[in-house]
């Protein structure tokens, strides 16, 4: 799913081409992204998009006012939702939701899984609009002291309480890999149980990370449309590189898997060498499951010989 970096992204590439232009014309292939009826689909043709906001990991299109009310289109990509910017009148087919024509060129909806879980919703007033927050805080212009009243509201694991929109704004599975290795913290440990120190050092990793990213990807665009927005990148240091070397210290990065997702972490940087026990195979090995990286690598050899 696209986070806080990939949305931003997106907004910079929708800013620079179609802020302030009208909406020519609007076609919806799913009748599964359209959540809402009034404001209509139809009713946003000839509008001009007047600016963009990001509410977690929803973005917004301002769309101006109807019948005195400011009127939003708001756009929830979920897992497999992406945009595509095309040439003008492009034709839908295959994965495509839907059409957003611009006289420059035409915005295109796309969800590659099966499960159509991508919405958009069009809404009027910004009460209306407040109901798609989730209500997590901006990470980005958080205090120290709102961002750990935050935290530790609720007793959680630091990856979950990361990963709660309710807690945090914009922030997944694979930024969280990345901040909790910038801030040498284990995954699993107690928000209650975090000291102030710690509070401090995630907060410092959480607006260096995602901004980094943010500026990263931005770059890296050159004025181009981003057409792969993806949770898995090269640069990453520990999400998604599970078995490569660490690059602090060169241990092998390891994983714990849950559902359909996994959590990518250095034992050695961020839990004193302690592996954490993965579900999988704990319930396969039960008792045997290592508790070190020397006896995980101990384990391997056994079975090799």
């Amino acid at each position: 799913m696209p986070e806080l970096p990939d949305i931003e992204l997106y907004l910079h590439a929708l800013r620079e081409r179609v802020q302030g232009k009208p909406m020519k014309d609007a076609r919806l292939k799913s009748v599964f992204l359209l959540r809402t009826v009034d404001p209509s689909l139809d009713s946003m043709k000839g509008r001009e998009v007047r600016g963009f906001r990001r509410i977690g990991k929803r973005i917004v299109f301002e769309m101006g006012e109807l019948e005195g009310e400011p009127v939003f289109m708001v756009f929830h990509l979920m897992i497999s939702g992406r945009f595509q910017w095309k040439k003008p009148g492009a034709k839908l087919g295959g994965p495509d939701l839907a059409a957003f024509d611009f006289a420059e060129g035409t915005l295109v909806m796309t969800e590659a899984s099966k499960k159509k879980r991508a919405k958009l919703h069009i809404v009027r007033g910004e009460a209306a609009l407040a109901e798609h927050d989730p209500g997590g805080i901006d990470p980005l212009t958080a205090s120290v002291s709102s961002f750990g009243e935050a935290l530790r509201a609720h007793n959680h694991t630091i990856k979950r309480a990361l990963t709660d929109p309710r807690i945090f704004s914009g922030i997944g599975n694979a930024y969280s890999d990345e901040i909790l290795f910038e801030a040498k913290l284990p995954p699993h440990k107690w928000t209650s149980r975090l000291t102030d120190d710690e509070v401090g050092r995630l907060h410092a990793a959480v607006a260096a990370t995602l901004k980094e990213w943010t500026r990263r990807l931005i770059d890296e665009l050159q004025g181009a449309w981003p057409k792969k927005v993806t949770a898995f990148r090269p640069d990453m240091k520990v999400h998604g590189k599970y078995g490569e070397p660490c690059v602090r210290c060169g241990e092998k990065i390891q994983r714990v898997a849950f559902a359909s997702n996994e959590m990518n972490y250095c034992a050695t940087c961020q839990n004193e060498g302690k592996l954490l026990a993965d579900r999988g195979l704990s319930r396969l090995l039960k008792g045997d499951w290592p508790k070190t990286l020397e006896q995980l690598e101990e384990m391997k050899r056994e079975r090799k010989a």
